[in-house]
């Protein structure tokens, strides 16, 4: 059998070759190190140059997208993929609803858009009124409506969107204070309380069908009591006391302005049976808290409901405040008309 050498193709004789001896392969000249700079540098260039392009589609003016870091750039892409999503048309879509500037202006407060997970998919232009930030100023925090929130706020928030995930069309109602600009805090003494109310809407456009549920919702600030609230008109507010089971046992006779109902008609009533439903657990969380503590500084603050005798609802600003001796609490509530 004829054997060939594997480099030379000669027929040669098996044990040998033509190759040097000692060698199993042909001696190759050493690869060249090659530098990776280069190539890193195009890619941050290539990198830059499609966060510009996306940067210079956002419906922003060039003063303010020039302030805009790569990521709240990326941040608000991402927020108007997910609104394009929701409110997709057969036409170019806008990236999200199309209300103008004068409608929002006639809003007494800003639109909301999430999608279940809490992310944010639309917010309103006129945020900047209400909080005093804007939309790039928000994803700054975070993209999800929990970033737009204060720390304590968080549970509250995923209990009401679980709530009405389950019940989809139901509508909830709560209140949370979101985060604000330092002026709005310095000039206020902190964050703002803003009532949202909302319901979790199915896309109805063929487009949209795979498009996922989303929570839609107004977001309207709470008037605040201002500091040295002491001080304020007697007229904007009314004082109560309870039992320890909360139970009236004695009002001011200026209730009948704010709720509609006589001195007379709410001894010994309790206070739970004019609780709006879904504020009933925060309540009772603020009870507990006062119940079981001591002294009688304040325990706090909290923004409930009340039922009127006309059947509405009238938000009120409570503070609970053990009294001396542990046998009763008292309440001074202020409208928040």
């Amino acid at each position: 059998m004829t054997i060939f050498c594997s480099h030379c193709h000669r027929p040669l004789p098996a044990e040998s070759g033509c190759l040097p001896r000692g060698t199993g392969q042909v001696p190759s000249a050493s690869k060249p190190f090659r530098s990776t700079k280069g190539a890193s540098k195009a890619r941050r260039d290539q990198i830059n140059a499609e966060l510009q392009a996306l940067r210079s589609l956002l419906p922003m003016s060039c003063r303010e997208k020039e302030r805009l870091s790569y990521l709240n750039t990326m941040a608000l892409v991402c927020l108007r993929l997910r609104a394009a999503r929701l409110f997709a048309t057969d036409s170019a879509p806008p990236a999200g609803p199309a209300l103008g500037t004068d409608l929002l202006s006639m809003l007494p407060g800003f639109l909301l858009v999430l999608l279940a997970n809490g992310k944010l998919a639309y917010v309103s232009e006129n945020v900047s009124e209400v909080l005093g930030l804007s939309t790039a100023e928000l994803l700054s925090h975070g993209d999800t409506v929990f970033d737009m929130l204060e720390g304590t706020a968080r549970e509250v928030v995923q209990e009401k969107l679980l709530l009405a995930q389950e019940q989809p069309g139901a509508e909830v109602t709560f209140v949370s204070k979101m985060r604000t600009s330092k002026a709005f805090r310095l000039r206020h003494g902190g964050n703002r309380a803003v009532a949202v109310r909302g319901r979790f809407v199915a896309p109805r456009a063929p487009a949209c069908a795979a498009a996922p549920a989303a929570f839609m919702a107004l977001c309207t600030p709470v008037a605040q009591p201002a500091q040295g609230a002491d001080t304020a008109s007697p007229d904007d507010l009314f004082h109560s006391r309870h039992g320890l089971d909360m139970a009236f046992a004695d009002v001011t006779e200026s209730v009948v302005y704010h709720l509609g109902y006589r001195r007379e008609e709410l001894i010994g009533r309790s206070w739970y049976s004019l609780l709006h439903p879904e504020d009933v657990q925060l309540a009772a969380a603020q009870h507990r808290a006062v119940a079981s503590g001591t002294g009688a500084s304040p325990a706090g603050a909290v923004v409930l409901r009340l039922l009127r005798s006309d059947r509405t609802w009238l938000w009120l600003h409570t503070a609970l405040r053990r009294e001396h001796g542990g046998s009763s609490i008292s309440c001074t509530s202020r409208s928040l008309r």
